[in-house]
């Protein structure tokens, strides 16, 4: 390959890298150049000393990642302020509504809640996410330790992964015996029906769906920053090499545990800011609150939320066509 060839690629393989890299990310690598010969004062001062010394490149590169940021915030915002509206409504009628957030990890389940929770009144909503169950509770309902966390009335809680852990995690990971996962399957619409009987609860469950190739990128990214290297977990480690595994988990899911009455919607998330827009688009769509917006659109962005039914259809038509499952 000619020097010339060479560097062609180097540019294209640095510019693909740019763009997998969130905005913070972006704007650190302009500035790296330049950081260590800055003064230690203010902030500001710090940012007109970068500044003055950055190429036009590098410019360029940290004004289009604020901007990037910066609109990608404000998108949000009217959903946010609907949001708000939905939770005040919720404590007028004293409704309850759980939203489960269950899917693969580092698929942006978290950043999600912290978007969706973002405003809303601290005293009617809980961001919920339990850890290992004791030895006390193993020995106990494996749907207890949620009920006790379920809404009072006019209440939102959010659960950051959720009973649904028995029929994901838990089996790929030799967490629970085969006949645990099977009871669990076998019972756990029926819990929910029951839970939505007296029509004041509504349950909405989100599953995350991340690519292959950018959950290990974010592994990556978590591996090697400081600030999120506390986020790798025993499952993370392996959630690679059991890729598979968990894909025909998640086929089983939808099999039996998508319903007209407790559905399913499958949220694409390689794009952080997309898959968080979308999902509070759908929390809307599917909730009815007085004061809703006339003008702003929530009808969710159908490929990036896909109704369980669809997903397993194309999943169904995934390993027709190539013998296996592609995410």
């Amino acid at each position: 390959m000619g020097a010339a060839k060479r560097e062609r690629k180097k540019k294209g393989e640095a510019h693909v890298s740019s763009q997998e890299k969130g905005y913070t990310s972006r704007i650190r690598d302009a500035v790296s150049r330049v950081v260590d010969g800055l003064p230690p004062d203010a902030p500001l001062d710090i940012a007109r000393a970068a500044r003055r010394q950055l190429t036009k490149k590098e410019s360029k590169r940290v004004v289009k990642s604020a901007l990037e940021r910066h609109f990608a915030k404000a998108e949000l915002i009217p959903y946010q302020a609907e949001l708000i509206k939905m939770l005040k409504h919720l404590e007028t009628t004293r409704k309850k509504i759980i939203i489960l957030f269950d899917g693969r990890d580092a698929s942006g389940k978290g950043g999600t809640i912290r978007r969706v929770a973002r405003y809303l009144n601290e005293k009617h909503y809980r961001a919920v996410a339990l850890g290992k169950p004791t030895d006390q509770q193993k020995t106990e309902l494996h749907m207890k330790r949620y009920i006790e966390q379920f809404p009072h009335a006019g209440e939102l809680v959010l659960f950051d992964r959720s009973w649904y852990n028995r029929a994901l995690v838990e089996p790929v990971m030799g967490f629970c015996s085969p006949s645990q996962y099977r009871e669990f399957m076998r019972r756990v619409v029926g819990y929910e029906e029951r839970l939505l009987a007296d029509g004041t609860t509504s349950l909405i469950k989100l599953y995350f769906s991340v690519s292959k190739d950018e959950q290990a990128r974010r592994f990556e990214r978590r591996r090697n920053d400081p600030l999120r290297q506390w986020k790798l977990s025993e499952v993370d480690l392996q959630a690679q090499a059991l890729w598979d595994e968990f894909t025909e988990k998640k086929f089983r899911l939808l099999q039996k545990t998508h319903t007209p009455a407790t559905p399913w919607y499958i949220v694409r998330s390689d794009d952080k800011h997309l898959a968080r827009r979308e999902t509070l688009k759908l929390i809307l769509k599917l909730t009815s609150y007085r004061g809703r917006s006339r003008s702003l659109d929530f009808e969710p962005d159908p490929s990036i939320v896909i109704p369980g039914d669809r997903e397993l259809k194309l999943m169904k038509a995934q390993r027709k066509k190539h013998g296996r499952f592609l995410y």
